[in-house]
């Protein structure tokens, strides 16, 4: 009879959590920025037609870098979920909170009984009636959740790139600002160009939906994207 291979478990959890960190940081990078009218989501993006950033229900959105297959199957699933809340209880019962904490006790079941854990990492974005009500969770490979406030960063040099914004930034930035911010600290962290940015707000002045994608020119007509 064959003797089954024997792993510690805390070695085993290392390797999975190395091996998912690793896939994360081949990841461009994602960044949420409060604004004075809602949340700037930036990502670096050169596909033009495989995107990261996504409108969830009304006033959430969803980032994901990593594994696309892997973060696209996490976003649909939130996004059926989100749907099937608001049709049983009430549009107000979609909140970012309770979507993130969906994806922490995914992702923590995944990390804990499969093989291979996934490698992603997402963000989950909701713009409050006021700046104080915004929300910004980030949810690691294991199911690690984290309550972010202002600034966040995901994927790539991720935690020095949330360093790099959290030291720009202001309360009330306008967009303008807030886009320059994100463009300069992804400069000052990666130290080379861009290959291409995918960006999206949710904004409160927008009216029920708050997502709205924006254009390249809006990118490009602040100082730091010229």
């Amino acid at each position: 009879m064959t003797v089954p291979f024997y792993v510690a478990p805390e070695q085993l959890v290392r390797d999975k959590a190395e091996f998912a960190r690793k896939g994360i940081a081949r990841g461009r990078s994602i960044v949420a920025i409060e604004y004075q009218h809602g949340i700037l989501l930036l990502a670096e993006n050169p596909s033009r037609s495989l995107k990261k950033l996504s409108e969830v229900y009304d006033r959430v959105a969803f980032a994901g870098v990593g594994r696309y297959n892997e973060y696209e199957t996490l976003r649909k699933g939130c996004i059926r979920q989100a749907d099937l809340t608001g049709y049983l209880y009430s549009r107000n019962d979609v909140t970012a909170f309770g979507l993130a904490t969906a994806f922490s006790q995914t992702l923590g079941q995944i990390f804990s009984h499969e093989p291979k854990p996934f490698e992603v990492e997402v963000l989950v974005c909701e713009v409050g009636p006021t700046e104080e009500e915004n929300r910004l969770f980030k949810v690691t490979y294991d199911g690690t959740m984290l309550d972010e406030r202002d600034v966040a960063a995901i994927g790539g040099k991720g935690d020095a790139l949330e360093q790099a914004l959290k030291a720009g930034y202001s309360e009330g930035m306008t967009l303008d600002a807030a886009i320059a911010l994100g463009i300069g600290s992804f400069r000052e962290t990666e130290e080379r160009e861009s290959e291409g940015w995918e960006a999206a707000v949710l904004d409160r002045h927008n009216g029920r939906r708050t997502f709205r994608r924006l254009a390249a020119a809006e990118l490009s007509a602040t100082p730091a994207g010229d």
